[in-house]
C-alpha cells in the first residue's frame, strides 16, 4: 500500500492538471492518506478569531480546501471512469463547524451575514461519536467532502464548486464501504483528496460539517472501460447514486434523474420511459449540498427497491 501524508510536497489548495503526481500506482492498487482540516489546520480551534486560527505552514489566504496528492493512475485517459474503494476512513480526536459570520447568499437569507459561532467537538472514533462545547452529542459518519481529478484546461481551479469529474461533492453517503466511480478529465487522473467531515446532513446548511482532520483513508483505485459516465455514479450502503450538479436545484435534480435513469437502463435493460417510471416509486432525490456556488441532488436507489 502507497502512503501520502500532508506536508509541503503533497499539500495543494486547488485543481491543476499541470501539478506534478506525488506517487504514480497501477489500476488495483491502494492507497493510505492522511488529511488535514479542510481549513489548513492540523490542531482545534482555541477561540479568538476563527479567520486567524493558526494554520499549517504552505497555508496562503484564499486557497481552497486542504487537498493531498495528486495521485496518478497508470493508464488512465479521458473517456475511462475511475473507480475509487473506500475502504476506510477513520477520523482524528477533533473537528469545528462554524454557522454565519461571512456574507454568503445563504447567510444573509439566515439573517447571519455578521453574526457567527463555531462549534468545537471532541471526536470518539472508537465509540463513533462527537460531543461539542454545549454538550451535544451526535452520531459519527465519517466521509471525504472531496475526492476527484482536475478540469482538463491548464491553470488552477478552485476547490469550491463541485464538477463532472469529481471534487467537492460533500455527499454523506460516501462512507467505507462505498465505491465512487468518476469520469477521467485528464490523463493519469491526477485524484486528489481532503475536507474530512465528521459527520454532516444532506445540504451542509451552514456550509461546513463538522470538519475534522483525518487520521486514515484507505481508497483503492481502478479503471473501468466498460462504463461510459458523463457524471458521477456511486455505489454505497444507502444503494446506488447518480449525481447531479448544477446552478439552482431544479437543474441538479434534472441531472441526477438523467444519471440515473441510465443506470437503472444499465443495471436492469429497460427503456427510458420505463426507467422514469420506475425511479418515480422506487428512487429517492435528496439535496446533496446547496452551499458550494454549484448546488448538488443525487438521487438513490435503495437496496432491494427494485427486484
Amino acid at each position: 500500500m502507497f502512503t501520502v501524508e500532508p506536508d509541503a510536497r503533497t499539500l495543494h489548495g486547488f485543481f491543476s492538471p499541470d501539478l506534478a503526481p506525488v506517487v504514480t500506482i497501477e489500476p488495483g492498487d491502494a492507497v493510505r492518506f492522511r488529511t488535514l482540516e479542510s481549513g489548513w489546520s492540523d490542531q482545534p480551534f482555541a477561540g479568538g478569531s476563527y479567520r486567524d486560527r493558526p494554520r499549517v505552514a504552505g497555508y496562503e489566504p484564499g486557497v481552497g480546501h486542504a487537498l493531498v496528492g495528486p495521485v496518478a493512475v497508470r493508464g488512465a485517459q479521458p473517456g475511462m471512469t475511475l473507480e475509487v474503494r473506500i475502504d476506510a476512513v477513520v477520523p482524528g480526536a477533533w473537528g469545528n463547524c462554524v454557522a454565519g459570520g461571512w456574507p454568503s447568499s445563504f447567510n444573509q437569507r439566515y439573517g447571519l451575514a455578521d453574526t457567527g459561532v463555531v462549534h468545537t467537538w471532541e471526536l470518539d472514533p472508537v465509540r463513533m461519536t462527537g460531543r461539542n462545547q454545549h454538550g451535544h452529542t451526535v452520531a459519527l459518519r465519517p466521509f471525504m467532502g472531496v475526492m476527484g481529478m482536475p478540469p482538463p484546461e491548464p491553470g488552477k481551479h478552485s476547490t469550491i464548486p463541485p464538477r463532472l469529474h469529481g471534487g467537492n461533492l460533500d455527499c454523506r453517503e460516501l462512507v467505507a464501504g462505498s465505491t465512487l466511480y468518476l469520469p477521467v478529465s485528464v490523463p493519469d487522473a491526477l485524484f486528489s483528496v481532503g475536507d474530512g467531515h465528521a459527520a454532516q446532513g444532506d445540504g451542509e446548511v451552514s456550509g461546513t460539517a463538522i470538519e475534522c482532520p483525518m487520521d486514515r483513508v484507505d481508497l483503492t483505485f481502478g479503471l473501468r472501460e466498460d462504463m461510459q459516465l458523463v457524471a458521477p455514479v456511486a455505489k454505497t450502503p444507502a444503494g446506488w447514486i447518480a449525481f447531479g450538479l448544477g446552478d439552482t436545484l431544479d437543474d441538479a435534480a434534472f441531472l441526477a434523474l438523467d444519471g440515473m435513469m441510465a443506470l437503472l437502463g444499465r443495471l436492469y435493460g429497460v427503456s427510458r420511459a420505463d426507467a422514469t417510471a420506475l425511479a418515480s416509486v422506487a428512487v429517492d432525490l435528496r439535496v446533496t449540498q446547496i452551499v458550494n456556488q454549484v448546488v448538488g441532488v443525487h438521487a438513490v436507489l435503495r437496496p432491494g427497491a427494485i427486484r
